[in-house]
């Protein structure tokens, strides 16, 4: 089954317009966010499509108890709902699919990675007053409730599986062979979660070298985030390249070498130098 493909270049150029609109908003919506994601990855996703998204999350939301308890309680009304009563999780097949990282696509299939499958989490927990984050385990990403002192974590691709301490510590030795670190657990900025997502379609996109479009607009949606990796603008460079545009390629070459030589001046003349290539090939 092929990837859905994007939109055309003027639905693109509106959908990247309000995502760097969101982005640098006072309190940006991770759902929102998501869902433009999801549309700059699929033409097929449309206003109406969006829309009816946003009302999913409303309407799961609306299922869970009123003020079940505390974060636990939380923790296993979510289980029970999402996980138990509507089947999301995940497998490995989930992350050889770009539909994976899709908010659209995992609320419809009700399979996604674990970012995604948290997203879903988050939100309808976060819509019906719960007091939910992200944490971004290295390697899994998993969802948390209540206060520091009082923390319970739920992992989304296992179903909304309550973790123990011992859980998180094997998900986290398994991911890095590292101990967990305290500083593992603190919640995730929606911004650094919307980077992960993105940075997880460039490498579902890196390993099929034929779909060098999706892994330009991964990167382009992540330049409009208001902190990136600075590296980005390398990335872009060399699939523009790769893509046959040798012009905006060589230039955008040079002006990260121009950003990486107030560091590393060897470094920047190697990139002056893929830019000089890069130019050639037009010859």
């Amino acid at each position: 089954m092929r990837p859905p493909c994007p939109p055309p270049p003027e639905r693109s150029a509106e959908l990247r317009r309000r995502f760097a609109e969101e982005a640098r908003s006072e309190r940006p919506d991770l759902s929102t966010l998501c869902l433009l994601v999801g549309a700059e990855a699929d033409g097929a996703l449309d206003e109406t499509g969006m829309d009816a998204a946003q009302v999913e999350l409303d309407a799961l939301a609306g299922q869970l108890p009123f003020r079940p308890g505390g974060p636990r309680s939380w923790a296993v009304a979510l289980r029970e709902l999402l996980g138990e009563r509507y089947g999301f999780r995940g497998s490995a097949a989930d992350y050889q699919r770009l539909e994976s990282s899709l908010l659209h696509e995992v609320l419809q299939r009700r399979r996604g990675l674990p970012i995604l499958l948290s997203v879903v989490w988050m939100e309808v927990a976060r819509r019906a007053g719960a007091p939910v984050y992200g944490v971004a385990l290295p390697g899994h990403f998993v969802v948390g409730f209540g206060p520091t002192e009082e923390q319970v974590l739920a992992d989304p691709f296992d179903g909304g599986r309550v973790l123990t301490g011992s859980d998180a510590e094997l998900l986290v030795a398994g991911a890095t062979g590292a101990p967990l670190q305290p500083s593992m657990l603190s919640p995730a900025d929606p911004l650094d979660v919307v980077l992960r997502i993105l940075n997880n379609v460039r490498a579902w996109a890196t390993a099929r070298p034929e779909r060098t479009d999706v892994a330009l607009w991964a990167v382009e949606l992540s330049l409009l985030l208001p902190s990136h990796p600075a590296r980005l603008r390398f990335e872009r460079a060399q699939l523009l390249v790769q893509r046959g545009d040798f012009v905006e390629g060589a230039a955008e070459l040079e002006a990260y070498a121009d950003v990486v030589a107030g560091v590393d001046l060897a470094a920047a003349e190697r990139v002056r130098g893929q830019a000089r290539a890069a130019r050639a090939l037009l010859n």
